[in-house]
């Protein structure tokens, strides 16, 4: 990798909103002027300035040439690709985009059934039809890892006709599977190996992180650069490499799924992260690391994966604690934690997942000690196991099929053995537990339930009390 200190979006945006000429253009603001003053107060004179459009020195999005150009080139090197686009609509769209690009209408695609929601809206706009890998699962921990690569050689002899495998590396708990492998039998089918690497951002910048996605042959991967980088909020990049996946097509397919309207402070901070990790990864990521090794070590209940069929490697900065044994929910632990000044990244029904990334600092660290050794001790909770097929699956309509077929609404009880036409999940990480197409299991439901019974969020449902549910008619 060689390190590139320039950064020309950012440094041409900058230029931009240094200019004095009266602006006719959108936005509507004029360059704060017309801001609320709260709001102009809140993010201040120099940001609302730099808020512009593609103006002839700011490049295309969609057809760069110049600044974006440059940009992407400079990402493509610097992240190991051999072309790079730029994402203002977050990993979602590349996600989308990926599947319009490598799948047909009635197209089958291998796909690990604890995708993130993003890859099922991918399903319904395409129209492919899903063949579901199952996980890893541990039971005990209550967590899904990866599939296996004995699962998906399998799934591939048996479903000779796929087009494409999206995996996931990693999971939303740091847990990788062996990447490696996977692609050498993905290629060996002929068919393109697209990665869902969301949380994987920084592996290509220090040799102690599970190795990137495209350090093993991946022909596509979607990375958000504002989760573990440096890049704003909904910032995100698609890498690609050989010769498998149609280039043109991924533009075309960007297209449909991205603002005609980008945020050219999302596409700097995106030329920033860039510039900051060709300059200066090693050092931030080493940082990175010995915060998350000091907080594992101090952290009681500190989960530590074993390795297993789909735990190949694990991302240290990604800390997980138990919290069920101490007769708390995670989502209570959670509340706790927020009144002690510490927000984890997520909480599931046993766990708190905190990211340690280059932005944190020893007192964060500190603080997140502190907070954690506060936790009160109780009666431990019961295991509620999560809704996971241990089979292939097929579901009996497409996700398209069930998403625009008639549905209505009935009750719990009625829609047990009924097809989803909704797509629920659990907010975050966004794994689906309902997916439209599939059928609706007495599991589904009790899983569903016990999220919103702790104080848990479930999105997608028509009904947010989750008293019923829509089926296909």
């Amino acid at each position: 990798m060689q390190a590139n200190d320039r950064f020309p979006l950012l440094e041409m945006l900058a230029s931009c909103a240094q200019s004095q000429n009266a602006a006719f253009h959108t936005p509507g603001h004029k360059r704060g002027q017309g801001s609320f003053a709260a709001f102009r107060e809140l993010i201040g004179d120099r940001a609302l300035r730099a808020d512009l459009p593609e103006l002839p020195e700011l490049d295309n999005l969609f057809a760069p040439q110049g600044a974006i150009d440059e940009a992407q080139k400079l990402a493509a090197e610097t992240f190991g690709a051999e072309q790079t686009w730029f994402l203002v609509n977050g990993s979602t769209c590349g996600i989308i985009a990926a599947i319009l690009a490598t799948c047909n209408p009635g197209d089958k695609i291998l796909l690990p059934r604890n995708v993130h929601q993003s890859a099922i809206s991918g399903l319904i706009l395409s129209g492919a039809v899903p063949v579901f890998l199952p996980p890893e699962y541990d039971p005990i921990l209550d967590i899904a890892h990866s599939a296996t690569p004995e699962t998906v050689k399998t799934a591939l002899e048996q479903h000779p006709d796929a087009k494409a495998v999206l995996v996931i590396h990693p999971t939303y708990y740091g847990v990788c599977g062996d990447l490696s492998a996977i692609a050498n039998l993905t290629h060996t089918a002929g068919i393109p190996l697209l990665v869902d690497e969301a949380h994987g951002a920084h592996f290509a910048f220090h040799p102690d992180f599970p190795i990137s996605a495209l350090s093993t042959g991946a022909d596509l991967t979607v990375q958000s650069t504002h989760k573990t980088l440096s890049a704003l909020t909904q910032a995100s990049m698609l890498h690609v490499q050989g010769s498998r996946i149609d280039r043109d097509r991924i533009s075309r397919a960007l297209q449909l799924v991205q603002s005609t309207s980008p945020n050219y402070l999302l596409l700097a901070s995106l030329d920033a992260a860039r510039a900051q990790m060709a300059t200066q990864g090693k050092e931030l990521m080493s940082r990175s690391l010995e915060l998350a090794n000091r907080a594992r070590s101090n952290l009681k209940s500190i989960l530590e994966f074993v390795p297993s069929p789909g735990c190949f490697a694990v991302d240290r900065t990604r800390v997980t604690i138990t919290v069920s044994h101490l007769g708390l929910d995670g989502f209570a632990a959670d509340e706790l934690l927020q009144s002690y000044g510490v927000t984890a990244e997520f909480p599931s029904l046993q766990h708190l997942t905190f990211i340690v990334s280059l932005g944190n600092t020893e007192a964060d660290i500190d603080r997140l000690i502190e907070a954690c050794g506060r936790l009160p001790i109780g009666e431990p909770t019961s295991l509620i196991p999560a809704n996971i097929e241990h089979s292939f699956s097929v579901p009996p309509l497409s996700p398209r099929e069930a998403f625009f077929a008639a549905s209505r609404s009935v009750s719990l009880e009625s829609a047990i053995d009924q097809i989803s036409a909704e797509l629920v999940c659990p907010y975050p990480p966004g794994i689906p537990v309902l997916i439209p197409g599939e059928r609706i299991t007495k599991s589904a439901i009790a899983q569903l339930q016990s999220v919103l019974q702790v104080g848990g969020f479930i999105s997608g449902c028509s009904d947010p009390t989750l008293n019923r549910l829509k089926v296909v008619s």
